[in-house]
């Protein structure tokens, strides 16, 4: 429970129909299997307490009566369980009968939620029975228990207050105004679904669609329960389709036509993060929302440490999927491309300056480059390309450069800047054998000055190649390859610069463009700033400030959810199980932490570059930062 991370249940058991003593001994079967797996939350699908199709059986005392005893019985069985339960039964009130769900939680029942849309089109004849629901809740007698019962309630765990659940029933969720949207702008964070919708072709793809879009929609977490095997087969066939989602996200899903419990953890701070940052400007719902309250855990403090299971990609820029990945590098590309070619338009000169390096980032500038050129249907011989060799280049990075620019047709101009950078040294008094911060730099400067003066000579730009990664470790020299006039790879991080180029290597028809893409992807990622040992790369980037996919992960959970450091250290150990150990993990999350803070100033005057995605360091549409900020309460929480 602590760090957000709860652990929810969707369970379809196995029923008879019309068996309620016989239905809640399964039910009750499955919530002791969930307290055995720490499940704090177990929904059960709509009427499971006397199966959805019992028909004109819902008329008779005997069932109605049955089924209430035992909804008891089993509110009774959770007594000294720390999790909630959630089962369907028909309710009766004041003559009239109500497809409701009871919520209960240690031997009490916290409240009874009805059904607000009730079928009635098509296979379902629920009208024959069930009363619509009402939303403001009312206080009822549940066989001499007084009991909240309306739409309006919420649920709130008392030593986990992010922890709020509401519930809707079947059809409530496929209305145009759905009682979840109410709950969820009343501070509800959990929405979960007692469902029983029969299973026609297709209707598996629209349930999902419409469960992962209403919790993209209202940022929140939706379990949804489905009735399946024991329901009647007399005219309709029922799948036990559950479904557990988050923030537009599937996490869980059972196989269809085969009755299961699923569960996974549900991270309570993502949604909370989420709506701070979306739901700022809007004001809480005034509807006339109940408040149930109930507790987990004993004590207010030291909550157990839950085993995640849900994944967590070690890649978080990256689609898993194949097809969504290659589509989504294809539209970045396209992004890049087309805020470059409005950028040259603006300025009515095609001219665009780059230094290439024969490394990663240099590469996926010139081939965005190349991109934008050709939308705007010019000539590349307007790309002027500037390969600078210095003390630290290698032969290999040196011929990769050369190749990559003659193969896209650019103007090619070979400057090797080793004599004026000896020059400078001699200026300022620096020892040329003396390997410090001031030797990398100057060549660095030399570079960008070099390109600056290029670019006024064509009346042109110069497009900046530095990756997002590198801009939040600030490993960027000041006004050397920190600066550009455009930056088109601005908020694209290291981790995905990678499998651009990798898409491009894969998809270009050019043998010899994939052939030297392929040979710069095995390339050690180095500024190549000092001399190399025996002509191979002796400074590697990562043996110095550590793993960009490590770092990547950091940057992502830190600026997109702003999580706690712990938490997002216990999420790496999840993440890179493996591939890393504790120790290193933690290292290297610390020097994240001390170079993130310390070099906000070279982010503060970034030059201009698109936003492709939801994580972005940029001053302007990005983050917003003080340059002198301290680290040490994130360094302090690292102390583990």
């Amino acid at each position: 429970m602590r760090h957000g991370f709860i652990s929810v249940a969707s369970a379809t058991p196995k029923i008879k129909l019309a068996d309620c003593e016989y239905n809640a001994e399964r039910i009750m079967e499955y919530i002791d299997l969930a307290g055995k797996q720490e499940i704090k939350l177990i929904v059960f699908p709509e009427l499971s307490v006397t199966g959805y199709t019992c028909g004109d059986l819902f008329l008779q005392d005997t069932l109605i009566k049955s089924a209430m005893e035992q909804v008891r019985r089993i509110a009774e069985h959770t007594k000294g369980k720390e999790l909630l339960v959630a089962v369907g039964f028909p309710f009766c009130l004041n003559g009239k009968l109500y497809n409701t769900a009871a919520l209960m939680q240690d031997g009490q029942i916290l409240g009874l939620i009805p059904k607000i849309n009730i079928s009635r089109q098509l296979e379902y004849y629920e009208a024959r029975y069930f009363t619509p629901g009402f939303s403001e809740p009312i206080k009822v007698d549940f066989l001499g228990e007084e009991v909240y019962f309306g739409s309006n309630i919420l649920f709130q765990c008392k030593n986990m207050p992010q922890f709020i659940i509401a519930a809707e029933i079947g059809e409530d969720l496929w209305r145009p105004i759905p009682p979840s949207i109410g709950h969820c702008m009343a501070g509800a964070t959990v929405i979960i679904n007692l469902s029983a919708i029969d299973q026609i072709v297709g209707r598996d793809e629209y349930r999902r669609t419409l469960v992962k879009g209403h919790s993209a929609k209202l940022l929140c977490a939706y379990v949804y329960a489905d009735a399946g095997e024991g329901e009647s087969t007399t005219d309709l066939i029922f799948a036990g389709h559950n479904l557990i989602a988050e923030n537009g996200a599937i996490l869980k899903e059972s196989d269809r036509f085969k009755n299961s419990i699923i569960s996974t953890e549900i991270d309570l701070g993502r949604i909370i993060s989420n709506r701070r940052k979306m739901y700022s400007d809007m004001e809480p719902s005034q509807d006339n929302h109940v408040l149930v309250t109930f507790a987990l855990h004993e004590g207010l403090r030291d909550l157990p440490l839950l085993k995640l299971t849900r994944e967590i990609k070690s890649s978080p820029f990256v689609p898993v999927d194949k097809s969504d990945r290659e589509k989504r590098f294809r539209e970045i590309i396209n992004m890049q491309a087309m805020g470059l070619k409005t950028r040259l338009s603006h300025i009515g000169n095609y001219s665009a300056v780059i230094g290439v390096s024969g490394g990663l980032d240099s590469t996926l500038a010139l081939l965005i480059i190349s991109e934008a050129f050709k939308l705007l249907k010019a000539d590349p011989k307007g790309i002027i390309t500037v390969t600078m060799p210095s003390f630290g280049t290698t032969d290999r990075t040196y011929q990769n450069a050369l190749i990559l620019s003659k193969v896209l047709n650019t103007s090619l101009r070979e400057i090797p800047i080793s004599e004026a950078v000896s020059v400078h040294f001699k200026d300022i008094g620096h020892d040329p054998d003396k390997h410090d911060i001031t030797y990398e730099n100057c060549q660095a400067r030399e570079r960008t000055q070099v390109l600056m003066d290029i670019a006024n000579m064509v009346n042109g730009i110069v497009v900046g190649t530095g990756n997002m990664s590198e801009l939040a470790l600030g490993w960027a020299t000041y006004n050397g390859d920190h600066m550009s006039m455009y930056a088109v790879n601005a908020s694209i991080p290291k981790t995905l610069v990678r499998h651009l180029v990798a898409y491009y290597a894969d998809y270009t028809d050019n043998q010899q463009l994939r052939e030297v893409l392929l040979d710069i992807l095995d390339t050690p990622v180095s500024p190549e700033l000092l001399p190399p040992k025996d002509g191979v790369i002796s400074q590697k980037t990562e043996d110095i400030v550590g793993p960009y996919e490590l770092h990547d992960f950091f940057l992502y959970y830190i600026l997109r959810y702003g999580f706690e450091p712990d938490k997002i250290y216990r999420m790496a150990l999840r993440a890179f199980e493996g591939n890393y150990d504790r120790e290193t993990i933690l290292k290297w999350m610390k020097v994240f932490y001390r170079r993130f803070f310390s070099q906000q100033f070279k982010r503060s005057c970034l030059p201009d570059g698109p936003k492709v995605g939801s994580v972005s360091v940029s001053p302007r549409g990005g983050l917003r930062m003080p340059s002198d900020a301290s680290a040490s309460l994130w360094l302090k929480e690292l102390d583990i």
